[in-house]
């Protein structure tokens, strides 16, 4: 599931960007939200009967964090490559372990701070222009891989106690209401639609969205938080393969050597913890 969901989130950085030559940010924020909400609304609408105020107000947080980090991510396409909005995004692997810490005191370890390191030189190396600077692309990628770090670090924890379809339903709704009340306030809403816009937006609502999230918060009862974050991270991986492929992105040497640093720092954050783990335990078995 997990491995589904990272290549359909691949994907959704190419046929975003396909939307966003038809629609708004906004429009295709509030369409794929909209229409995924109604979905899971129809295929599990017998689990509204069991609704807690538990489930309603972790939803409404998973909800308004998933809301920000596609705002940021689907506005922050509109100034930089698909390739580099994915390995940006993928960035909130190591930025989940900081929350941890922030939030809950727990101990950074050297490995997680290593891998953070790395992935700062490789975001540099991936975004940074000739003059040094990050464009606001970049700059709105790395705001949305927070967003989506908190996502996953709540989805994390409160799938543990409450169902995860109702969490991803509450998600949706609350995602779905922000999408439309941002649409409503700036005066946008669309009077026609191209043929490819709707088609991008009906693939962004049932696979990029309710199919990928679903199968995330479900396998998260399944998986290690560990194996569950190398899996998803590879998404970066099929962002820049999709945008090679369909969209004929041209990469350069230093954006390659970018990209290759962030997945090695995702990596030694979460790989090298969990082996030098069982290490210890195996000597001290011995």
């Amino acid at each position: 599931m997990l491995l589904i969901t990272a290549i359909v989130w691949g994907s959704g950085f190419v046929v975003t960007d396909i939307a966003l030559k038809y629609l708004t940010p906004y429009q295709v924020m509030a369409g794929r939200f909209v229409l995924a909400a109604l979905l899971l609304t129809m295929l599990f609408g017998y689990k509204f009967k069991k609704f807690t105020k538990s489930v309603v107000w972790k939803g409404a947080i998973l909800g308004t964090f998933l809301y920000f980090g596609f705002v940021l991510q689907t506005v922050g396409l509109q100034h930089t490559t698909p390739s580099k909005n994915a390995f940006l995004t993928s960035v909130n692997v190591v930025i989940v372990p900081i929350i941890a810490y922030l939030i809950y005191k727990r101990r950074i370890d050297r490995y997680e701070m290593f891998g953070s390191i790395i992935a700062i030189v490789g975001i540099g190396l991936l975004s940074m222009q000739n003059s040094m600077t990050i464009n606001k692309g970049d700059a709105l990628s790395l705001g949305c891989a927070v967003a989506f770090a908190f996502d996953i670090f709540y989805t994390n924890l409160f799938v543990k106690k409450e169902d995860s379809i109702s969490l991803t339903i509450v998600q949706f709704i609350t995602a779905s209401l922000l999408s439309v009340v941002t649409v409503l306030f700036q005066g946008d809403i669309p009077t026609s639609i191209e043929k490819e816009g709707m088609y991008s937006i009906l693939y962004l609502a049932v696979f990029s969205t309710t199919i990928a999230y679903v199968f995330q918060n479900m396998a998260h009862k399944y998986a290690t938080a560990t194996k569950a974050a190398i899996i998803l991270s590879t998404e970066s991986f099929f962002g820049m393969v999709f945008s090679v492929s369909f969209l004929h992105e041209v990469l350069t040497g230093r954006m390659i050597m970018g990209a290759m640093l962030i997945m090695l720092a995702i990596l030694t954050a979460e790989i090298k913890p969990a082996f030098l783990k069982k290490h210890t335990v195996k000597n001290v078995g011995e």
